[in-house]
């Protein structure tokens, strides 16, 4: 008899931790409540949610071009602050069917972030190289981010293609880590 109500709390804990991985992944359950064979309930404390990772939509705003002071401030909310030092950074806004590369300032050898990110209705391209050497080769769907980690084996110039087909803004920031 023991070792069944011992079975029961465990059975029960193990639902009620897979029931609050389920509210963090799904969002959509928090209005359920979960009855057992036993005629027992989980916990019925209430569940924090609000540090958990659930994924919204992207803001509608985001959709939409911007230029001048608001350029900068999105490109500052897009790049968050890295842990290393920064050596280049860009932004711009690209028209329908615009490519363009720019270059970094020459980089000492060693290990890098490259955060990159775009907003329009659309997607952007970003292609960084080395030479002749790609090291990203990236289509970015907008008002997303993305941190690509690169190794530079020797002190180097990174060219950076950004490229749309519709218009977009972009942004980047080359870091040391």
């Amino acid at each position: 008899m023991g070792s069944k109500v011992a079975g029961s709390v465990v059975s029960r804990r193990l639902a009620s931790a897979a029931v609050g991985l389920l509210l963090v992944l799904g969002g959509a359950l928090t209005a359920c409540e979960y009855t057992y064979d036993d005629g027992g309930r989980a916990d019925s404390s209430p569940t924090d949610t609000s540090g958990s990772n659930v994924v919204l939509p992207p803001d509608p705003a985001l959709e939409q071009t911007v230029t001048g002071e608001a350029l900068k401030e999105w490109a500052k909310a897009a790049l968050p602050e890295s842990q290393g030092q920064s050596f280049y950074s860009s932004s711009g806004f690209l028209n329908s069917g615009e490519s363009r590369t720019e270059q970094t300032v020459q980089l000492p050898g060693g290990t890098y972030a490259v955060t990159l990110a775009c907003r329009g209705t659309r997607r952007v391209s970003f292609a960084v190289s080395v030479g002749e050497t790609d090291l990203v080769d990236l289509t970015l769907g907008c008002a997303n981010a993305r941190v690509s980690v690169v190794q530079l084996e020797k002190d180097a110039i990174l060219a950076i293609t950004v490229g749309a087909r519709s218009d977009a803004n972009f942004a980047y920031r080359v870091s040391r880590l």
